[in-house]
């Protein structure tokens, strides 16, 4: 591997793992290209490139995730999660926890049992596709 290429796969984990950590906070893609020190054009075509999908789908992937966690482990509302993970609207929650899971959070909820298993294999294991 080039160095070039080195260095711009540690720019887009830099903003991937910026995204893990404030997955709840409004993040666009302009925001995250700073981080990369990429243009926006520029980081939206090598995130794809390197992880496989879009800056915004990871986003919604790694927000229904932590909604997958809470639904399971919590008895909190689903709107309240939905919030909390950094969604705007309990629509649009709604939409895209089916479209990420093939159920609705609801039916997710009643699905799920809290298993006792060390995290790491949990998240591997209900990890949804990309």
């Amino acid at each position: 591997m080039s160095r070039g290429a080195e260095e711009i796969n540690r720019r887009m984990l830099r903003a991937r793992d910026a995204m893990d950590g404030a997955y709840a906070q409004p993040l666009d893609v302009p925001a995250l290209a700073r981080i990369a020190h990429v243009s926006p054009a520029h980081f939206a075509r090598t995130f794809r490139t390197t992880f496989g999908e879009t800056p915004h789908r990871y986003l919604q992937r790694r927000r229904v995730e932590r909604a997958m966690f809470l639904l399971r482990e919590t008895d909190r509302s689903v709107t309240d999660i939905c919030f909390e993970v950094g969604f705007g609207s309990p629509g649009t929650f709604s939409r895209t926890f089916r479209a990420v899971v093939g159920h609705s959070p609801r039916e997710y909820r009643k699905q799920a049992v809290a298993v006792d298993v060390p995290t790491c294999f949990t998240m591997a294991w209900m990890r949804p596709s990309a």
